[in-house]
């Protein structure tokens, strides 16, 4: 019998995530009732999260553990945890338990991921951009409501790209506006500008300010940091994700005005060609790229990756002043980076 063990790994958090509730839904379906249980390992030990499956529970029939930050599966005596369960699930025949392994990197440690079997492991990739803006206007339609293209662009622009944070910022249409309606961007601007957290997208606009020295760009840029660190989805992962995709897309559009119409810049058919549709984003890389040469927007994506890197590998522990001094380099040094300290 096939042990009960999933793998989910890739940045497509939503459905990543409904990869994992489908397998929720299989059990209580099969099963009725089904106790859940959600680990971080970066604050549980695998031990203490496979001892929820083994004890197993007297109000409910099954039992379902899932184990986010599973890239952090690593050591040897950890994996045999693991194993161990997976040969003794094997032999009882006992399928009321499920283990589910989550991460938002692409792969884990290859000890861990040779345990799951390959009908039970699945890469979530983000959408190609080709993707997105049907995706969406799928995603109205199918709640009732319609959607224009320079709208779509425009949530697109201003929400992570994982159909997870769209879905969670969308639901302010569909409980605000009647059904039937064709969302515009006037809508999207007076429903996610005014009035929505802090993330990536939102920090590059404040990074991109029109104020008079880099010095008072950056204080601006540190007070949206610290509110995004603040909020409910204050992970690192993302909020560097989108700061890269802000960065490449301010390649990209250095590159088109380069390269349009003899040099002399890009067309409105060539920028909403290649995704900047509304005026509103065409205006903030139109600022963006007189703060930012492409020289230096290339050597930002270097910084955001080292210190991508430097956070996965360090911990927590000082994970907000390598984030305050990933701004500097950005904001002040514009690519250049520090002399690296030892965390």
């Amino acid at each position: 019998m096939m042990p009960q063990i999933y793998l989910y790994t890739g940045p497509e958090f939503g459905m990543r995530d409904e990869a994992a509730e489908a397998v929720v839904k299989a059990l209580k379906k099969k099963f009725g009732e089904v106790e859940e249980h959600v680990y971080y390992l970066n604050e549980t030990s695998i031990g203490q999260a496979i001892s929820q499956l083994d004890n197993g529970n007297l109000f409910a029939s099954a039992t379902c553990v899932i184990c986010k930050n599973a890239e952090l599966l690593k050591k040897k005596e950890d994996v045999a945890i693991v194993e161990d369960w997976c040969k003794a699930n094997d032999a009882s025949g006992e399928d009321s338990s499920a283990l589910i392994f989550i991460s938002d990197e692409i792969s884990v440690d290859s000890k861990l991921d040779k345990l799951v079997p390959v009908a039970n492991k699945k890469k979530f990739w983000e959408m190609f951009d080709n993707q997105k803006v049907p995706w969406l206007t799928d995603y109205f339609r199918k709640n009732g409501y319609s959607l224009t293209e320079d709208a779509a662009q425009m949530i697109l622009d201003m929400v992570d790209n994982n159909t997870l944070a769209l879905k969670n910022e969308c639901s302010r249409f569909f409980l605000c506006l009647e059904k039937g309606k064709t969302v515009t961007p006037d809508d999207v601007d007076s429903f996610l500008t005014h009035n929505r957290e802090e993330n990536a997208f939102t920090l590059f606009k404040q990074m991109t300010a029109n104020y008079d020295t880099s010095s008072r760009r950056l204080e601006e840029s540190l007070e949206v940091l610290q509110g995004i660190r603040l909020s409910k989805d204050s992970s690192s992962v993302p909020l560097i994700a989108g700061l890269a995709s802000c960065f490449r897309r301010l390649v990209l559009w250095h590159r088109l005005q380069e390269e349009s119409n003899g040099g002399y810049g890009a067309d409105e058919a060539t920028l909403k060609s290649n995704g900047f549709g509304s005026s509103l984003i065409q205006g903030q890389y139109r600022k963006a790229a007189k703060i930012w040469t492409k020289g230096q927007a290339t050597a930002i994506l270097a910084v955001l990756s080292s210190a991508d890197m430097q956070i996965r590998s360090g911990g927590t522990a000082m994970e907000d002043v390598l984030l305050q001094k990933m701004l500097y380099e950005i904001v002040v040094k514009k690519g250049a980076s520090l002399a690296t300290a030892e965390y």
